[in-house]
């Protein structure tokens, strides 16, 4: 696991100076070791976090000639069988390493090759010879890429603060700001400045030196998440579906166990965590060792389950009961995200993955579950309500036009906008995200995003992207109805907020502590197995994960499969009436957030003193507008190196 970052200047001179800077900004990434190549108008960097060959893995890395070199970031988990063919056709290797597979690969194949890779990966690829580079991210986005295409040159980078200190003009993105306000981060490809961009999840792109576009010169996908739907054929009974969860399952935690360094399992008590530790205890010679966290207050503390799992198993169980500074640790991660993120639940990854890194490199996570087998509570509404898609749409707006008319205090008020929404697929919006009558009360007009924003009516249909099989797929379209709709959302949550929101908070979190996590629900291969499968089979009842705990629930203790599901969370309501209280009053009541022009004062104020006297929790909507103004006053700071940020997590028993 790395860094990577370095830059492509269409008219030459490449700097050591400048690639060794972009680098220093991410050396909580790669704190092991360093490396750069400069040829011309080249420059590549990259941090290392050893984990694979440990003695020549060093980067960049390059075939036999040294006519292209590759400086990559991430894992492949099945390069030696990607190796094995590679020699057979005549290539030498001079590493042990996986990032070695790439740069022959790209000899072989070029850009095609990506389709052959499994794994998790963000790389550029230096082609001397062709004079251009290849930038290329991985199929669900679980290593980020940023790209600046500049009238002189290609800029890149793993996050965003190495393209600040290379001199990238960062003029803030309204429109991209306008998207946070409502989903909590900004998603795919958006960031917060208007030169930059991420590379897209399962893209590629190829910028050229002696092209005469600004912008990149080829681009492509390879891969696209396959949609959700609601009548999938059921070519197979639920029995054999069950056997190929269970094969596919224990495959991709089996590939994720490969590392020449300590490596664990996060254990939260929830289902997908101890399925993870459950397939590596069964695959494993040696005690599977296991990290989780819990706060003093009960509503947040899951372990008592986490412990269950760890008797069962043997495992090497580390535990621990978290008192953090929260205050030092908001502005911590603030300055590692780089961008407004207003998802809360990075503070808890942060502090166990800062936890396991003390005794590990390496730990495997239950990410993708619950977006796969339809787990969140999020699709409840689209089922709830669906019925309403059959009420006259005058009385559904009449219900809309009455909650627009209430104060924003009244209760009721919400109920009765999500009855009113145009759609089920409107109404998963509505009652999910920052709902439009709230945005409309906190921010100045300029500021909010239209109702029925381009974003939605872009991403949507491209989750349903015309192909041969268009009569077996959803309706293109954003008012989709019943399982159409509920197709569409948990597509929406699979592939767009899962890249957005959950894979951004878990890399930046776990690479601030220099720890690698690996997702085996996020194997592609097994991604497509599930996507196959009927929604019926995931959800009844109200609840998701139904088949994926037929397939491999009898290995859970039987506590687990009937608990309420508890969200991997903090106590923020509480923090915001005590120890952040002080930094929330004034930060988002003081002159310099509310000159900015954003809000409106009087409603800021307002969700303060409701939320202080208890009356009604907004501390989504405050931690929101805190990471917001965060944000932006590390920008109108001089750019810092990590070492400058102290550790700010207490441990306690």
């Amino acid at each position: 696991m790395c860094g990577i970052a370095g830059y492509l200047l269409r008219n030459g001179g490449a700097r050591e100076d400048v690639v060794r800077s972009m680098c220093a900004q991410i050396r909580h990434r790669g704190p092991d070791d360093e490396g750069v190549r400069i040829e011309g108008g080249c420059g590549i960097g990259m941090r290392r976090l050893s984990i694979i060959d440990l003695s020549t893995g060093h980067q960049p890395v390059s075939n036999e000639d040294e006519s292209v070199w590759v400086v990559f970031n991430g894992e492949i988990y099945n390069y030696q069988e990607l190796r094995a063919d590679l020699i057979r056709r005549g290539h030498r290797f001079a590493t042990n390493s996986d990032t070695e597979t790439l740069v022959h690969l790209y000899e072989e194949k070029g850009a095609e090759g990506l389709a052959l890779l499994r794994g998790m990966f963000a790389f550029c690829i230096w082609d001397s010879r062709k004079r251009k580079i290849l930038l290329a991210r991985d199929r669900f986005g679980k290593k980020p890429l940023y790209y600046a295409a500049l009238p002189g040159g290609l800029y890149f980078a793993s996050e965003l603060k190495c393209l600040r200190v290379a001199g990238v003009p960062l003029e803030e993105d309204r429109e991209a700001l306008r998207l946070y306000f409502q989903f909590g981060y900004i998603p795919d490809p958006f960031t917060a400045f208007r030169a930059v961009r991420k590379l897209m999840p399962g893209c590629w792109l190829e910028y050229d030196m002696d092209a005469t576009t600004d912008g990149p010169t080829r681009h492509g996908r390879y891969w696209r998440m396959p949609p959700f739907m609601p009548g999938a054929p059921e070519r197979m009974g639920q029995a054999e579906t069950c056997a190929q969860l269970r094969k596919g399952f224990d495959e991709a935690v089996r590939m994720r166990m490969i590392a020449d360094v300590p490596l664990g399992a996060f254990l939260s008590g929830g289902i997908d965590s101890s399925l993870i530790v459950a397939s590596m205890a069964r695959q494993s010679s040696a005690p599977v060792k296991t990290f989780s966290i819990g706060f003093e207050e009960a509503a947040y503390n899951e372990l008592e389950y986490a412990a269950m799992v760890a008797r069962q198993y043997g495992t090497d169980h580390h535990e621990i009961l978290v008192r953090p500074d929260s205050v030092d640790l908001i502005a911590k991660l603030a300055w590692h995200f780089d961008e407004p993120f207003a998802d809360s639940s990075a503070i808890p990854t942060y502090v166990v993955s800062e936890f396991a890194a003390r005794h590990v490199k390496v730990a495997l996570s239950g990410d993708g579950g619950d977006e796969f087998f339809g787990g969140y509570g999020t699709l409840a509404n689209v089922e709830k309500f669906q019925f309403l898609d059959r009420v006259p749409r005058a009385l559904r707006k009449l219900a809309w036009w009455t909650a627009s008319a209430l104060p924003y205090s009244a209760y009721g008020k919400n109920r009765l906008r999500v009855i009113g929404a145009a759609s089920a697929l409107d109404r998963y919006f509505e009652s999910n995200y920052t709902s439009y009558f709230l945005r409309k009360r906190m921010l100045r007009p300029d500021w909010m995003l239209p109702a029925g924003s381009a974003y939605l009516r872009q991403i949507l249909p491209d989750c349903f992207p015309p192909d041969d099989n268009a009569s077996q797929r959803p309706h293109h379209r954003t008012s989709g109805t019943d399982g159409d709709a509920m197709a569409q959302a948990q597509y929406f949550e699979a592939a767009a907020n899962l890249t957005g929101d959950m894979l951004v908070k878990v890399d930046r979190a776990s690479m601030a502590a220099s720890l690698e996590v690996r997702c085996p629900m996020l194997d592609h291969e097994f991604a497509e197995l599930a996507a196959a499968i009927p929604l019926s089979w995931k959800r009844r009842g109200g609840k998701g994960k139904r088949i994926l705990l037929e397939a491999l629930g009898d290995r859970l203790p039987p506590a687990l499969l009937t608990r309420p599901k508890m969200g991997f969370g903090v106590p923020l309501d509480r923090w915001f009436r005590g120890p952040l209280r002080e930094l929330t009053w004034d930060t988002l009541t003081g002159k310099r957030f509310l000159q900015r022009g954003i809000v409106e004062p009087g409603f800021v104020r307002y969700l303060l003193e409701e939320h202080a006297s208890g009356r009604r929790g907004n501390q989504h909507q405050i931690y929101g507008l805190l990471m917001l103004e965060l944000w932006r006053r590390n920008l109108e700071e001089p750019a810092r190196a990590p070492e400058a940020l102290a550790p700010c997590v207490a441990l306690g028993k």
